[in-house]
């Protein structure tokens, strides 16, 4: 297995933040002087490059998105523990960790990231089944005869 972290994270080069989003939970640390985007799988206990985590080039732009609003792109290197959920969920989840960790680092920011939406988490989640129907809502199907 090839090294993909070239950076420690420590309390005084690193700033953190949690994200959460459906059913996934990210906890984010934005390195100082660092250039990478490093990505951890809960379950798997592997550090993997975060473009070959998240497969999908909407998905990691998603994870950018906080970085390039507040001009600080260059900055910060990214590595977050990622638990629960799917991909999407995930990198949400990172997108939400990192605008908090930002927000630690420069509370002027609160404005610019508070009009993206970035402050306010997605608290939708999936509907629970209930009993005597099929699944949340669906119901089932009655007969006559």
């Amino acid at each position: 297995m090839a090294v993909v972290r070239n950076f420690k994270v420590l309390e005084d080069n690193a700033l953190h933040g949690v994200g959460k989003r459906k059913d996934s939970i990210a906890r984010v640390w934005l390195v100082k002087n660092a250039s990478g985007f490093i990505a951890k799988a809960r379950d798997s206990h592997q550090e993997y490059d975060m473009k070959d985590y998240f497969q999908r080039e909407s998905l990691f732009s998603k994870i950018l998105f906080p970085l390039n609003i507040t001009n600080s792109t260059g900055k910060f290197g990214v590595y977050a523990i990622v638990n629960g959920g799917g991909l999407a969920g995930q990198a949400e989840a990172v997108m939400y960790g990192v605008a908090r960790a930002l927000l630690a680092y420069n509370p002027n920011l609160r404005t610019t990231l508070k009009r993206a939406g970035l402050l306010k988490v997605d608290a939708r989640i999936k509907e629970r089944k209930k009993y005597g129907k099929m699944g949340a809502r669906a119901k089932f199907r009655w007969s006559k005869r």
